[in-house]
């Protein structure tokens, strides 16, 4: 017998000095005596320290997920920050990462403190890991203040995806409950006062019973009746196919009808000799290599360009080298090489391409900037090309621009008008709106079906992760504008979708497995 305890005295005593070795930095001291549990695990200070390091926890972890739920606006806040810093980089990319290690770190932390305290060791971190978990901390609240400053919407995103997300979000919940059930009951039971044990099962009863009711608050309108699902929206290349090619440019729209998109998005700029030609940016430095051929021009509005001059530019070296979506797949050599050789492309000639393969054509319209001979001639101008030069057929043209729309009905009575902001129903129909060109956070499987009775369809942008494109499926949206048509038009399904006696059979399941688990752990 003796020999046996020293064996197993032997055997425990290298699991015990690893774990104070990664949390307090002490390999060869650890407490000889154990802890009897609901007894002071540590010192004052440590007992301080660790709510702290619980809070650094599921703050991490809080913005992991939602950083992670905000990949589908990746290429947005690349490009605000280029807006502001002047040179293009991959900084969501980079916060992704950071987000990730610390999260690992904190988690690694908070499961040595676990197993400490289940091995009724006291708990002493190391300073060295006091100042990681404060980074940790600062870092995570950091970021979450700034992106509710700086780009408020993105909260708008995070709770969308809770309707795609919180079922299996519950079920993750109520594990980890489970799971948190035997040291709960471990210190708690054992503990010598009443005042402790309150303390301590308090908070966990409470938030137990609190995940335990919340999915009678949870919507979703991909848990729905079966043969109610609509048909699959539309795919709109937005600005073609930009993950594939050049934003564009004639091989990012190719790209785009290669993968089966069903319509085309792109912005207009008019050349200072009247030239209507594809260009988002007000300048051509991000899309275009000006700065190798008129550097004393790189700030110059594009619009005040001759078309001469624009066409000695080249518009596909940049995607080459400054890559403008974080996860983007290797192109092959021979699509490489085409990419090196594109050009500024035309509106004339992106027409004609979308009306050979009968594509819709959607697209913002810039005015030119003061000064400009075709400032005041912009919408006669863009008409001009589109009804006389490219002859596009009329029903292909989504009319966004709301400048002069009762001139533009009375020359090109073809066109599907379209708005881009909610209305009365009566208004729209009274200016003859068809489609409504909304951003997808304004999202609603309500007022899509108001205005779907109406006649009037609705196209939402950006969309490019396939679990937004399945909430905007089953939100009944028409059409949806993308990056990623080459990843959306393999989507054959909702990725999530169930009927309400699915969702409340799992819910009333969770709940059901996991009070027997949590009451026979207490009990033992």
């Amino acid at each position: 017998v003796v020999r046996r305890r020293l064996l197993q005295r032997y055997e425990h005593q290298p699991f015990i000095s690893c774990l104070a070795g990664f949390y307090s930095c002490r390999w060869r001291r650890y407490q000889r005596q154990r802890t009897e549990p609901g007894k002071c695990c540590c010192k004052m200070r440590e007992c301080l320290f660790f709510p702290l390091l619980v809070g650094a926890f599921c703050f991490s972890l809080f913005f992991l997920y939602m950083w992670c739920e905000g990949k589908n606006d990746y290429n947005n806040f690349d490009w605000y920050n280029y807006g502001n810093t002047g040179f293009w980089f991959l900084w969501s990319l980079v916060i992704l990462i950071l987000a990730a290690v610390f999260f690992t770190y904190i988690s690694l932390l908070l499961v040595l403190a676990m197993c400490l305290l289940a091995e009724g060791q006291q708990l002493y971190l190391h300073w060295s890991h006091k100042i990681g978990t404060f980074l940790v901390l600062g870092f995570s609240v950091g970021c979450l203040f700034a992106l509710t400053v700086l780009w408020g919407q993105h909260w708008k995103t995070v709770r969308l995806s809770f309707q795609i997300t919180a079922p299996y979000l519950h079920i993750g919940a109520i594990a980890i409950m489970v799971l948190l059930s035997w040291p709960v009951a471990l210190h708690a039971i054992r503990a010598d006062k009443k005042v402790i044990q309150v303390i301590i099962i308090g908070p966990y009863l409470a938030i137990l019973l609190f995940l335990f009711l919340i999915p009678l608050g949870m919507y979703s309108p991909c848990i729905r009746e079966t043969g109610t699902l609509g048909p699959k929206p539309a795919l709109i290349g937005h600005r073609g196919a930009p993950m594939l090619a050049p934003e564009n440019t004639e091989m990012s729209f190719q790209k785009t009808i290669e993968h089966g998109g069903d319509g085309l998005e792109t912005d207009v700029t008019i050349s200072y000799d009247g030239v209507p030609f594809l260009m988002h940016d007000d300048t051509l430095k991000r899309t275009t290599n000006i700065k190798e051929v008129y550097p004393n021009d790189t700030a110059q509005n594009a619009a005040l360009f001759s078309w001469d001059t624009l066409q000695k530019l080249n518009a596909g070296t940049w995607f080459l080298k400054d890559k403008p979506f974080s996860f983007m797949g290797s192109l092959s050599k021979a699509d490489q090489n085409q990419a090196m050789n594109q050009s500024i492309y035309k509106l004339s000639n992106f027409l004609r391409l979308a009306d050979t393969h009968s594509k819709l054509v959607i697209f913002d319209l810039y005015r030119p900037p003061e000064k400009h001979p075709y400032r005041n001639l912009w919408i006669s101008r863009t008409l001009e090309v589109i009804l006389k030069e490219s002859r596009i057929r009329p029903h292909l043209v989504l009319w966004l621009n709301n400048n002069m729309r009762s001139f533009v009905q009375s020359v090109a009575p073809g066109f599907q008008h379209t708005i881009g902001k909610k209305a009365p129903i009566q208004d729209l129909l009274k200016s003859n709106i068809v489609k409504l060109n909304l951003v997808y956070t304004e999202m609603s499987s309500e007022d899509i079906r108001k205005y779907a009775e109406s006649n009037i369809t609705t196209n939402l942008y950006v969309v490019n992760e396939p679990w937004l494109f399945s909430l905007a499926w089953c939100s009944g949206a028409h059409s949806v504008t993308t990056n990623a048509v080459h990843l959306l038009n393999n989507v054959s399904q909702p990725l999530f979708l169930m009927t309400p006696q699915q969702y409340n059979i799992m819910w009333i399941l969770t709940d059901l497995t996991s009070v027997p688990l949590i009451s026979l752990i207490f009990a033992l």
